[in-house]
């Protein structure tokens, strides 16, 4: 008999895992690593065993929570190439991860204590986000919008240094600055093109 993964949830449960899960960004942005399951899953507006039955641990859901943002972020590549030019996805692509910086850093104490427990919630953060961004660099070097010569390692640092310099809410508009900037030198191409 051929293996089978987990079955799909209904759209019902998987509502009430979404609604789990962006309940859980919320509180531990706002509230920290120690506030209550019991509180997450109210302002879900599912009971306590709903969220038992999806995320069995704490840990479990500091997990799934900080990975969820982090797929969000990494999906949201492919559907904004599929309605703006390259660049323009290229450069709304990088105000989404200044967002995710700035969520990220305020669930930093629930992920500091999800790492304590021995998980690794960064595993392969890095590589899902170098796959992201080449998927757009590399749409728009095909476009003839985008340098063609620039590594998405690097341009990942140069996000997370925007991200560390002018992440927090009161920063946007440096941040949209900074982001411009940094479009501006994806876009730069230096030289005669004959």
């Amino acid at each position: 008999m051929p293996a089978t993964g987990p079955r799909p949830l209904r759209a019902d449960a998987q509502r009430n895992r979404d609604r789990v899960l962006a309940a859980a960004v919320r509180a531990f942005s706002q509230d920290g690593p120690e506030v209550t399951l019991d509180a997450i899953a109210k302002d879900a507006g599912v009971g306590i065993g709903t969220l038992y039955r999806h995320f069995p641990t704490r840990e479990a859901l500091v997990d799934a929570a900080y990975h969820n943002e982090l797929t969000k972020l990494c999906d949201a590549a492919e559907r904004l190439l599929a309605t703006m030019a390259p660049d323009e996805a290229t450069r709304t692509w990088m105000d989404h991860f200044v967002d995710y910086m700035t969520t990220k850093r305020g669930m930093a104490d629930a992920l500091r204590a999800l790492i304590a427990s021995g998980g690794n919630p960064f595993a392969h953060s890095r590589d899902q986000l170098v796959a992201a961004l080449t998927t757009l660099l590399t749409a728009g070097a095909a476009a003839g919008t985008v340098r063609s010569d620039v590594d998405p390692g690097d341009v990942l640092v140069s996000l997370s240094g925007v991200s560390l310099a002018a992440g927090e809410p009161a920063q946007r508009e440096l941040a949209r600055r900074l982001l411009d900037l940094l479009m501006d030198g994806l876009r730069y191409r230096s030289g005669p093109s004959a």
